[in-house]
């Protein structure tokens, strides 16, 4: 049914506005299948004197609540930019995303207490056939809850439709397993369902933590996804006149909302017109190939000079001698007497950067090389 909706919308509407219609689409199927859950959930769950089904009720509430709350963040997240907000309005849905699932976390807290209150005094479960067919149909709904969600997270890359999708696919294994305690019970007489509502509620809790630290994540601005990286890195391969590229920086302002920017080494003989066609071809591809908005900046090399050449062969070998992941760029000679460049320090360094400047000019003196350095030290860049 939701690819159907889905294909017919991709016929109706234009790229920029599929998005949002998507993302509202899902919404209200969440909300009114997650509605129905609860409230046949929490029915069941009275009747029989269940906390492990009225647990599950509860997270079914959740989940309605994180419905609206993706009805709200799609909305609000497809308005355009504006005065205020320049890069447009998508980190909504990491907004959306939090406050589902800080939502999560206190509702899976809350059953802990009535979880071991229902283990420190049992009672039985009033069981009934109407009570299994609404768990297994229940166990269905999210099944296919799960695979709409996933669908629909795919097509239009939405990291919350996605992870709504993972806690549809998780509430199977949570309802499967009240539907265990309650056959247990009617099977055995063992009175476990005290002790499975309190494994319900951990899971609810960690699940809630985890997508907590998710969604700050994404706030805060993590490490792009080393797919986004190689796919600038390929598309910057296939220009052949480019000497190389480095100090590459990503900032991601939502789903759909890519900003990049790159050092691009050219050849310093090059004029600034052919320096510029180059860099305004390669911004204009990768922002149609990959939708990424990328601002080149022109690092000139001096390969026509054999100074430069030789010095800058002598100071790779030092520094692979010293570390085998050090990385050197922006390597200039000013006034034939001192060598300065950018040096990235990575994670496996462990010497300081006085100890890396002395040791640099230790080795370059028993070379009976006689330059002052000058070095930057970078620790964060992407490429």
């Amino acid at each position: 049914m939701i690819r159907f909706f889905i294909s017919r919308m991709e016929k109706k509407y234009r790229q920029e506005m599929l998005r949002g219609k998507i993302g509202l689409l899902a919404g209200i199927f969440g909300l009114l299948t997650n509605l129905i859950l609860f409230l046949s959930k929490l029915i069941i769950g009275l009747s029989a004197n269940s906390v492990s089904i009225m647990a599950d009720a509860m997270n079914s509430f959740s989940d309605s609540i994180s419905s609206v709350l993706v009805l709200i963040g799609f909305k609000i997240a497809s308005k355009p930019a504006d005065k205020d907000h320049p890069y447009g309005h998508e980190r909504f849905e990491y907004v959306t995303g939090l406050g589902v699932a800080i939502l999560i976390t206190f509702v899976g807290t809350q059953f802990f207490k009535t979880s071991i209150e229902k283990i420190m005094n049992p009672t039985n479960i009033h069981f009934s056939w109407i009570t299994l067919l609404v768990l297994f149909l229940s166990i269905i709904i999210k099944l296919y809850q799960g695979i709409a969600y996933r669908y629909a997270g795919t097509k239009i890359d939405s990291q919350t439709l996605i992870a709504n999708a993972k806690d549809s696919f998780n509430d199977v294994y949570t309802t499967s397993a009240v539907l265990f305690s309650v056959l247990i019970e009617r099977i055995s007489g063992l009175r476990i369902d005290g002790y499975i509502g309190f494994i319900l509620a951990t899971y609810i809790t960690i699940s809630g933590l985890l997508m907590v630290r998710d969604f700050v994540n994404e706030l805060l601005g993590q490490r792009p996804a080393e797919k986004e990286i190689r796919q600038i890195e390929e598309r910057l391969n296939r220009y052949p006149n480019i000497l190389g590229y480095h100090d590459l920086l990503i900032h991601n302002y939502g789903p759909q909302k890519s900003f990049a920017s790159v050092h691009i080494e050219v050849n310093s003989q090059w004029s600034l017109n052919q320096a510029h066609d180059v860099i305004d071809l390669i911004e204009r591809d990768i922002s149609k190939k990959l939708g990424v908005h990328l601002v080149c900046h022109i690092d000139p090399v001096m390969i026509n000079s054999e100074e430069y050449v030789e010095m800058k062969q002598i100071l790779k070998k030092v520094l692979k001698k010293l570390n085998g992941d050090f990385r050197m760029h922006d390597f200039r000679i000013r006034y034939k007497l001192m060598l300065e460049f950018d040096l990235v320090v990575p994670e496996s360094n462990q010497l300081s950067e006085d100890k890396i400047k002395t040791e640099i000019a230790r080795e370059l003196r028993d070379l009976n090389k006689s330059y002052q350095l000058k070095i930057t030290f970078d620790h964060n860049y992407l490429l």
